[in-house]
């Protein structure tokens, strides 16, 4: 979210107009003066022109040009006024203020300098620190942001957009008290917005009070009408809170009125785990199957439930199911890495990829990279591709040995290859690089199956379904984290 905090050219910086008057004494420069208090833009631009002819050098004359173009909305001219000011006299502050806001109402990261310019004339100047609390918020600098709005005192506290920005990087710092304070002081001033209510409520059930969470949703909960997300937070609440029937019957009219929402299955599914009521799991993920027979993640979340009951031969159809539906999503991916991959561009991905090999052909990651892209283009055993494929990956694994990635793939292609001896002997190097990969698991258990050595698979089931389980709950709390990331609808006018 974008915070218009503000120096405040046409406010703050005419303050310098009193200073430049006093010092220099000309009936033209008050006019000048009075022209841009008037808001007299042109007439002020009129009467510097023979000035600065006179007096180029003038830093004075060069930032009252700066004020009298950024009154008219000529913001790039204005930068270029106060940037020749401070070209000659590089401490000036109005120009250093004027071109500071600029840069920083642009978007862009070149007002950072200019603010710990103006820092290093006036220390405490609580404007400075608040924008450039909310650059490094921009950038992704949480630690940076926290310890300049720290410092920006009760500047940020009219801005809504602001103290939700401090609030939602104090969280990502894991400072949880700080952040429900700052979130509770948005709330205070914006009693009636939702919005901030169902953050607050977020944040509190992050930090682990959930009592303080459904105090807040009250109001949201007990509503005529009641969204699903909001349904989904108190049920979240009122599980961690040890009253399941309650959560359980949030949830199920959540799922009513979005059962569309394949989330709100999940989240069910991860209270059918905690309470061992694994078949309940598996009569709602089917309910949300009729309706949403493609859903990768709902057969994923029941091939879980299906080992809880040891059904594994259901649990590996469903693994089965989900992998085909979604191969770059669910258990038997190992993608990663470039953009293109991300976004299924496979050709633009291999083209990209075999440029920089081309430059760096005995690079391990690029050839994995280059043999997962050919894998999941669905290269037929014995065509060119996949002999090609076979090659870099085995050439990666020779380059690499502890690149799991690689051995992955290479177990994979392996797969397809009929060759399942040697999937099963890179799947077990791979997890014995990391024992939390998914797909080399996964690829264990297709390449045991399919040699008939069965007696492991109940066990590795097990553990494939702790890890799924696993990751679901750290989905959860990447989840919340990004709603109390999310802007709000907050109207905030300019302060000048």
């Amino acid at each position: 979210m974008r915070c218009p905090i503000r120096f405040g050219v046409l406010a703050a910086l005419l303050v310098a107009c009193s200073f430049i008057v006093a010092q220099t004494t000309t009936d033209r420069i008050g006019s000048i003066s009075s022209a841009l208090r008037a808001g007299q833009f042109d007439t002020a631009l009129q009467l510097l022109q023979p000035e600065l002819e006179q007096s180029p050098k003038s830093p004075q004359l060069w930032t009252l040009r700066g004020i009298a173009l950024s009154g008219k909305g000529d913001k790039r001219e204005a930068l270029v006024a106060f940037r020749k000011a401070l070209g000659i006299s590089p401490d000036y502050l109005a120009a250093l203020e004027g071109a500071a806001e600029i840069e920083y109402e642009s978007g862009g990261q070149d007002a950072v300098p200019l603010l710990h310019h103006v820092l290093k004339l006036r220390p405490k100047d609580p404007t400075s620190h608040a924008m450039l609390a909310v650059l490094a918020y921009k950038k992704g600098d949480c630690a940076g942001a926290v310890e300049h709005f720290a410092q920006s005192g009760s500047l940020v506290d009219a801005q809504p957009g602001a103290l939700q920005e401090y609030g939602a990087c104090l969280v990502k710092l894991k400072q949880m008290d700080q952040a429900i304070a700052i979130f509770q002081r948005v709330l205070d001033r914006n009693a009636a917005d939702n919005h901030l209510r169902f953050q607050l409520a977020t944040v509190q059930l992050m930090a682990e009070h959930a009592k303080d969470a459904i105090a807040t949703l009250a109001p949201l909960l007990q509503a005529t009408s009641v969204d699903a997300r909001t349904l989904q937070l108190g049920a979240s609440a009122y599980e961690a809170d040890g009253d399941t029937p309650e959560a359980v019957r949030m949830l199920r009219q959540a799922i009513v009125t979005d059962p569309r929402d394949v989330d709100l299955y999940l989240d069910f599914v991860n209270i059918s785990m905690d309470h061992q009521s694994f078949q309940v799991g598996i009569d709602v993920i089917n309910s949300g199957l009729k309706l949403q027979p493609d859903a990768a993640p709902l057969y994923v979340a029941r091939g879980v439930l299906h080992v809880q009951l040891a059904q594994y031969d259901d649990a590996e159809a469903d693994f089965e199911k989900a992998n085909s539906l979604d191969p770059t999503q669910s258990i038997g991916s190992a993608a990663q890495g470039l953009k293109a991959v991300q976004e299924n561009d496979l050709d633009r991905a291999l083209a990209t990829v075999r440029s920089k090999l081309a430059k760096k052909p005995n690079d391990p990651f690029l050839l994995y990279l280059q043999a997962d892209i050919l894998a999941q283009k669905g290269t037929a055993p014995g065509s060119p591709d996949f002999d090609s494929a076979l090659r870099s990956a085995k050439k990666a694994v020779e380059l690499q040995p502890g690149l799991g990635a690689a051995r992955g793939v290479l177990a994979k292609l392996y797969l397809q290859a009929g060759q399942n001896q040697a999937a099963a002997e890179q799947c077990r190097k791979a997890l014995n690089s990391d024992p939390k990969d998914q797909a080399a698991l996964y690829h264990l258990i297709q390449a045991l199956r399919k040699t008939g050595e069965k007696g492991e698979l109940p066990d590795l089931l097990k553990r494939l379904a702790e890890l799924r389980a696993d990751a679901t709950r750290q989905e959860r709390v990447r989840n919340r984290y990004k709603l109390v990331e999310e802007s709000a609808p907050v109207k905030e006018e300019a302060q000048h």
